[in-house]
């Protein structure tokens, strides 16, 4: 082993090995399995301004400084060979042999264990980029970041934003990063859609955790348009200031400035730096940073990085906005496109779309009822694959084509399918799609049938007047753009009095955690303990107790009951 570490040990650590790890710049223990230290590179002990014989044979909590308590057991973050001490990168304090503190961070290096003496090997690299800056002057307390952990701070920001359009949500994970690492207090306002400025959250970081503190958060006045003072600013986008309670120690030029100096009175505060939120178009809030007594202040040095996490945010909010009104349009659209339903003799009819959680999920499902010439009724229930403004728009040149056809020719419901089929491709901008047409007719004894073709999707679901629940699997046939026209089947069944007639869509019965044939019977269940109410409230519980949690498809439904002769 080399001499820089004072022992020989080579059972240990092997020579060649010891050789490198002495000429890296980090430093490096070997531990046994009781955490003692039994070889140390000579970088460490430089570090350390200790002896090998001061450091090699004691435990590695005697090294520890004394405002340091406890450093985690490597049992409590895996028993493997190179597991590490403490989570990648975890900080703590090492007393130098003059009582100093050194400030290190630990990563595992993985060596391989010495079968022949039994000895399980930690490795742990100091880092040596702290320990500059603290012999520079700085303190832990400072909170300043080393560029690689700005980095990591940094990727790890974009990662919690990154393609969740769920703002608030981001948000809290966000500050979850930036507190205490950075700050005690973590304060967002944000400018909305219409102007307005809203304390979106205020965070309070202590001993115990995170507290939200829902009592300073809330509408906040108009941004002053020519104010010099620092949330002002940054609310409008001109520069990232750094601030403090004699900041808003003079008399107030704006009703915003009012509400800053409450909150530094509210929070104790004693330095903050603030950034605006921008995204690449506009200004969309602002980010405010607060220190406590005791902790080392803000410096210009810091707004650098508080300026980055706003521009992340900025472009993670814009999306958001852009997604959100997206999904409003698509579901205005989809809403002025799905039909009246038409009032027919003997029948009950109802009908519920809901549109999808996500944004990017609204749009390709639909529900038609129509009277035809003849005095039959179309029923329909559709999905166009494709999402969003797309699916919307190919969902509408699909319905008006098929209700065309249907209402055009006096033909069963498979021959209308298959034309449609036939001309999809060519007149629509729609790739597949899957849809069950049906045809409502009443025979010359008044009974009512039903005749129908299903193109691929879920089979309907029919109920009769004792709750018993049968899904009408025939008739089935291939999704329209899949079926190289191949012909489609077709399949009738009598409607009984008390019968109940379900048309739906996948969203309400798909699941990312279990098969579809779970959803299907989860669905019949619901429905046959149903069935008794109402048939508006059927479809209202069916849609709770039916609908999985995980699924964020928009739902069409369309319910017929042929009530029961009194």
């Amino acid at each position: 082993m080399g001499d820089g570490a004072g022992t020989s040990v080579p059972i240990v650590v092997e020579r060649d090995l010891a050789g490198v790890l002495d000429r890296l710049d980090v430093g490096v223990f070997a531990l046994d399995r009781q955490e003692r230290i039994v070889w140390a590179n000579a970088a460490s002990l430089a570090l350390l301004s200790r002896s090998a014989r001061e450091v090699v044979g004691r435990g590695l909590q005697a090294l520890l400084h004394p405002d340091v308590r406890q450093l985690p057991s490597p049992r409590t973050h895996g028993t493997g060979v190179g597991a590490p001490l403490a989570p990648p990168g975890d900080r703590t304090l090492l007393a130098r042999g003059d009582g100093s503190p050194l400030p290190v961070r630990w990563f595992s290096l993985p060596l391989r264990p010495d079968v022949e003496c039994g000895v399980r090997l930690r490795a742990f690299a100091a880092d040596e980029v702290a320990a500059k800056g603290l012999s520079a002057g700085q303190s832990e307390s400072t909170r300043v970041l080393a560029e690689r952990d700005r980095l990591a701070l940094l990727a790890d920001t974009t990662a919690q934003l990154i393609d969740n359009i769920d703002v608030d949500e981001s948000l809290r994970r966000v500050v979850q990063l930036m507190l205490p690492r950075l700050a005690d207090w973590a304060v967002i306002d944000l400018i909305t859609e219409t102007d307005e400025v809203n304390r979106s959250l205020v965070v309070h970081a202590h001993a115990g955790g995170l507290t939200m503190r829902e009592d300073l958060q809330g509408p906040m006045p108009p941004v002053p348009a020519f104010s010099p003072m620092p949330l002002s600013k940054a609310l409008r986008g001109v520069a990232s200031t750094l601030a403090g309670p004699r900041t808003y120690d003079v008399p107030p030029d704006s009703a915003v400035a009012v509400e800053q100096r409450k909150l530094f009175a509210a929070t104790g505060i004693e330095t903050a730096a603030i950034a605006p939120v921008k995204g690449p178009s506009e200004v969309l809030g602002a980010i405010t940073l607060g220190r406590t007594a005791g902790d080392e202040p803000f410096t210009t040095a810091d707004l650098g990085l508080l300026e980055d996490i706003g521009r992340r945010i900025g472009l993670a909010l814009e999306n958001a906005r852009h997604y959100q009104r997206q999904r409003q349009v698509a579901a205005t659209m989809q809403r002025y496109l799905l039909p009246q339903l038409p009032r027919l003799d003997g029948v009950e009819m109802t009908a519920r779309y809901l549109p999808a959680p996500d944004a990017s999920h609204v749009g390709g499902d639909w529900y038609d009822a129509f009277a035809l010439p003849d005095g039959d009724t179309a029923l329909v229930i559709g999905d166009v694959a494709g999402h969003d403004l797309e699916a919307a728009a190919g969902m509408a040149q699909l319905r008006n084509m098929l209700r065309a056809y249907t209402w055009a020719q006096d033909d069963p419901p498979h021959r209308t399918v298959e034309r449609l089929d036939r001309a999809m491709g060519h007149i629509t901008d729609v790739s597949m799609a899957t849809l069950v047409l049906a045809r409502l007719t009443t025979d010359p004894a008044g009974h009512r049938v039903l005749r129908w073709t299903n193109a691929g999707h879920p089979p309907p679901l029919l109920l009769d007047s004792t709750g018993g629940a049968r899904f009408l699997r025939e008739g089935r046939g291939i999704l329209l753009g899949a079926s190289a026209g191949r012909p489609q089947p077709e399949a009738h069944v009598d409607l009984l009095p008390g019968s109940t007639l379900l048309f739906y869509t996948d969203g309400l019965i798909e699941s990312r955690r279990q098969p579809l044939d779970a959803g299907l019977k989860r669905l019949g269940e619901a429905a046959a303990d149903l069935n008794p109410q109402q048939l508006d409230d059927f479809v209202d519980l069916l849609l709770v107790r039916a609908r999985p949690a995980d699924n964020d498809d928009d739902v069409a439904l369309l319910a017929i009951r042929i009530p029961e002769t009194r």
